[in-house]
């Protein structure tokens, strides 16, 4: 089974682009982050068309919002918390029909966090750091949950060479040392495994996510690791592969995010 996760940046904009995602990667599952759409406006028709038989869509105007889209049956769980009391379509859980029995299914986005790493100063960073916090204690108190697999655009980037510079980038949100002791307590209290890092050593350069100010993002390759899937412990043995598409984000009308793919034997 192949589960891949894109922050779309606008499914109504960009959903013509997941034909090309789905001849690169053919998942069997595509979880959207940041669809800004409200659920009336999403474009379901044009995605079933696509071979998406299955969709599950959580959205508001303008911003935020996550969707599922699968190739396989599934069946949406509405117990997942209002994360900071906000209703703002942060999180979809599903259970997939699965070999070997139903996968959890987590569909992430964790908020940016603006520009200032400062509780006090900046609210934005305030709302991600009780985010993550909530995720962790919600998390904890599943655990430990067999064949769960999270994904999403989790807007942190944890490991040194997940970043294009680890010395410039430390007092900059989305590498900062609380944000990223806060992934790994999230990691660790929901006993998760880092899925694309399983085939791709922390001593590499890894990237999902370039931004749009760089007039050659390819030159520059200042790129951050914000994108990730991760399994639970029992499902470590089950890891294929890993694919991170790097060449989508050179696409026409890009998204800032690329896919990132990983595959499940049976």
């Amino acid at each position: 089974m192949r589960i891949a996760t894109w922050n779309i940046n606008s499914v109504r904009l960009r959903w013509p682009l997941l034909k090309a995602l789905d001849a690169a990667l053919a998942p069997d599952v595509l979880c959207l982050q940041e669809t800004k759409c409200p659920d009336e406006f999403f474009p379901r028709a044009e995605i079933e068309a696509l071979g998406f038989p299955h969709i599950a869509a959580k959205g508001m105007k303008g911003y935020n919002g996550v969707a599922i889209l699968s190739r396989v049956p599934m069946q949406v769980i509405e117990d997942a918390p209002d994360w900071c009391a906000r209703g703002d379509c942060r999180h979809l859980v599903a259970l997939l029909d699965a070999p070997g029995g139903p996968i959890e299914l987590h569909d992430f986005y964790v908020p940016a966090g603006g520009d200032i790493p400062d509780r006090e100063a900046n609210p934005k960073f305030a709302h991600k750091l009780d985010f993550v916090a909530e995720a962790t204690a919600w998390t904890a108190t599943r655990a430990p949950t067999r064949r769960r697999v999270l994904v999403g655009d989790l807007n942190i980037a944890p490991l040194e060479h997940d970043v294009w510079s680890h010395k410039q980038l430390l007092d900059v949100v989305s590498h900062t040392p609380i944000e990223v002791d806060a992934m790994a307590r999230w990691m660790e209290q929901g006993q998760w495994h880092d899925a694309v890092r399983h085939f791709v050593p922390a001593s590499e350069k890894l990237y999902s996510w370039w931004s749009y100010r760089a007039r050659d993002w390819a030159a520059a390759d200042r790129g951050r690791r914000l994108d990730h899937i991760w399994v639970s412990d029992d499902l470590r043995g089950k890891l294929q592969r890993q694919h991170i598409l790097r060449e989508a984000r050179g696409w026409e009308k890009a998204s800032d995010h690329v896919p990132v793919m990983v595959e499940l034997a049976k």
